[in-house]
């Protein structure tokens, strides 16, 4: 089974869509498939990119499109529950068990509370994953009642994600407003997501940085 037949899925995209509407109930911003499909493709290119065989890269697409699923059953631990539910849907459609396994650890692992970059396609998801911060994430649109993580996606106008052509360098380069969010608001909130992106850029054999205003900040 392809990313695109996981892609067009209704049942699958019913879970991601459900999960959506719980954390717009919470007040996050958007999970849904805008997010999901920049996840499963920056994830497929990372991957690609490096040599990773073509089943694997589209593993790792998979992965990606499916690593939010879990907020339906709660935002806390969503990785674990996102990762059993992830087994269950992949099983039932008769996925082998070593895709199974490879794509669920890739979920379970992909958040910075609890995840570790266990594997590259665990560390691709997520550098992928932590890469999409952008002004149209942002729900709220009262610029005076943003909060935080409001502040610092919607003040990134421009993000890019790239591997260097020697593939020793991937690097995150935004460009922020700071009329709305400051570079410290974006440390503030995303600090243990780029010391996990480094940690993941090692798994990879890659050195991560991040570059906000064409200034390198890690």
């Amino acid at each position: 089974m392809t990313y695109e037949e996981i892609k067009n899925n209704k049942n699958i995209r019913t879970y991601i869509q459900t999960a959506d509407e719980t954390l717009i109930a919470l007040g996050y911003t958007e999970h849904s498939f805008a997010h999901v499909t920049y996840v499963a493709e920056k994830a497929g290119y990372i991957m690609e990119t490096l040599g990773y065989p073509a089943r694997m890269v589209e593993l790792t697409k998979i992965a990606g499109f499916m690593h939010d699923i879990g907020n339906l059953v709660n935002r806390v631990e969503h990785s674990q529950s996102g990762a059993v539910m992830a087994f269950r849907i992949l099983d039932n459609l008769g996925f082998p068990a070593d895709e199974i396994a490879q794509i669920v650890a890739a979920i379970g692992n992909h958040d910075e509370g609890t995840g570790v970059p266990v594997s590259p396609m665990a560390a691709a998801l997520i550098i992928a994953d932590k890469s999409d911060v952008r002004r149209n994430r942002v729900r709220n649109r009262d610029i005076s009642n943003f909060d935080i993580h409001d502040r610092v996606n919607y003040s990134v106008t421009k993000a890019e994600l790239k591997i260097n052509e020697a593939h020793s360098l991937i690097k995150l380069k935004l460009s922020v407003d700071t009329h709305y969010g400051s570079v410290m608001d974006y440390f503030e909130i995303f600090l243990q997501r780029m010391i996990l992106c480094r940690k993941a850029a090692e798994k990879l054999s890659l050195q991560f940085k991040l570059m906000i205003n064409e200034q390198q900040l890690i």
